[in-house]
């Protein structure tokens, strides 16, 4: 790996906003549905599993719950992994692993070999292909970025659309051993989409080699200091530090209710099949969500107040749940699962484009992990939390309320620090030249330069632009003096654009 193009910030090129972007936010499209829906798609073996190993429903859950919680708790291993290697080879890692996982899973023997091989390795692959992909996607698109998360993150939603009625197919021809084994080769496809994410490489000019040149080029690069392997300066950032903690608080929420709509449905006296209609409904408005608000975010007047867009999302998705909990029959709930889709949706399309427009290209690998990290404690807790309060209450309306709660303080954190904490920085003055009037004259004096030996500094050249009438120095300027230059509006641009690329005019 040692030989590999560095993707380092992208090499300093800027973002090419579409050409082989495209292929790179396919290959993000596919690792984020296989990302997300895969935990939840492997739930259909559940029942199966069951049976064979002679445990209970909640022994089978931990599988999911490891998945996630590797997908989130690696992080910063992954930033740390993406620094050293680039993205490329540690996607390709991770989808051998993934792949691995499932089929070691296939020749189980007990529970505990699931969790290990399903759920850890299987975990670790995904986690490894997810964060780099999204590193990748950063690093291809800046002005059309918000559009690229929103069709990136759809592939959630239309991966577990796939990904659930084919476990159920697998299921009832081949076992879950054989639905194991198919899914593993599936996972492969990892591989491929890691090979679509072509570092970012400055062209090489095709001058002829200088090695005077070449010898001051490797002193410099001796000299540049290594890359953070993870940079911790983003909690430096108080955006960095609100988003976190307004994302930590998020997430105890925002996957309860998914979990708990059908058995809520079940609840309340409809059948099995009319209950799972919801999560399909959900997941329908969902696909439709996120690309339309990445189009949303991309407007020019929306783009700079991105993150109190994401604060609208989140607060949408608070309100919606607790105005959820007050369902008590199966048309309420499928209202509910419209509205809590749309906002859905809008979280999932700008959490991570936020976090970009927040810390930028250059720091966004390790503020991912380090996100990522955090998010990873309050999953564990969140829906575990949320099913002990059933258990206790017996009621699933406090467990929407609860969600709702959660969901509704992290928007407000979220908007309400930005607000009063994060400050606009001062814009540069600029300048149009074209409003310069036609009258102006620009007076350009040269300074000889005094030889000192052999070597001559460079020419001092002082440019100044006075208007016809103007007192300069007690003056009145009313005509032109020999070493000094006329020019009207066009001509001063023309010659401050020759003069700031030249190296001895360079202002």
């Amino acid at each position: 790996m040692g030989g590999v193009a560095l993707d380092m910030d992208g090499g300093g090129v800027p973002a090419p906003d579409g050409g082989w972007g495209w292929a790179v936010l396919a290959g993000c499209f596919v690792i984020t549905g296989f990302s997300y829906a895969f935990p939840k798609a492997v739930s259909v073996f559940f029942k199966e599993l069951t049976r064979e190993f002679g445990v209970g429903y909640s022994d089978t859950a931990w599988i999911s719950s490891i998945l996630l919680a590797m997908l989130y708790g690696t992080g910063p291993l992954c930033s740390v992994l993406v620094n050293r290697f680039g993205c490329r080879p540690v996607m390709m890692v991770g989808g051998l692993f993934a792949s691995l996982g499932m089929i070691l899973a296939s020749f189980s023997t007990s529970i505990i070999h699931i969790y290990l091989s399903a759920g850890v390795i299987t975990g670790l692959g995904l986690a490894l292909n997810f964060q780099p992909s999204l590193i990748m996607l950063n690093r291809y698109f800046s002005r059309r970025r918000p559009l690229a998360n929103g069709l990136s993150a759809a592939g959630s939603p239309v991966a577990l659309c796939c990904l659930s009625p084919l476990g159920q197919v697998l299921q009832y021809h081949y076992g879950w051993r054989g639905g194991f084994l198919i899914l593993g080769g599936i996972l492969l496809n990892c591989c491929v989409c890691g090979a679509l994410m072509k570092p970012l490489v400055a062209p090489q000019t095709p001058d002829a080699p200088d090695p005077e040149g070449a010898e001051a080029a490797e002193e410099e690069e001796v000299k540049k200091p290594k890359p953070k392997l993870l940079d911790f300066s983003v909690f430096k950032d108080r955006g960095f530090v609100i988003y976190a903690v307004a994302a930590s608080i998020m997430v105890l929420g925002l996957f309860v209710p998914p979990v708990f709509v059908v058995s809520y449905a079940k609840e309340l006296g409809n059948e099995d099949t009319k209950s799972s209609l919801l999560l399909t409904l959900l997941g329908f408005i969902d696909i439709f969500a996120r690309p339309t608000c990445g189009v949303i975010a991309g407007l020019k007047w929306v783009r700079p107040r991105c993150v109190y867009l994401f604060s609208f999302s989140m607060l949408f998705n608070g309100v919606t749940d607790l105005v959820g909990s007050q369902a008590r029959d199966y048309p309420s709930l499928m209202v509910f699962c419209v509205f809590f889709g749309i906002s859905y949706g809008m979280v999932g399309a700008l959490q991570f484009e936020v976090l970009m427009e927040i810390v930028g290209t250059q720091k966004f690998s390790s503020a991912i992990g380090l996100v990522l990290l955090m998010e990873a404690i309050a999953v564990l807790v969140g829906p575990p939390g949320a099913g002990r309060l059933l258990d206790a209450t017996k009621n699933y309306m406090y467990v929407f309320l609860l969600a709702g709660v959660e969901v509704t303080i992290s928007a407000i954190v979220l908007a309400t620090c930005n607000f009063l904490f994060i400050k606009k920085k001062p814009s540069a003055p600029e300048y149009n030249l074209d409003k310069i009037s036609d009258n102006a004259m620009t007076h350009i004096s040269k300074e000889q330069p005094d030889t000192t030996g052999e070597e001559e500094e460079m020419k001092k050249m002082k440019i100044e632009v006075v208007a016809e009438g103007e007192e300069r120095d007690g003056e009145e300027v009313r005509e032109v003096k020999p070493g000094r230059i006329a020019a009207g509006p066009q001509e001063v641009g023309k010659l401050l654009k020759e003069t700031a690329t030249c190296p001895e005019t360079c202002l």
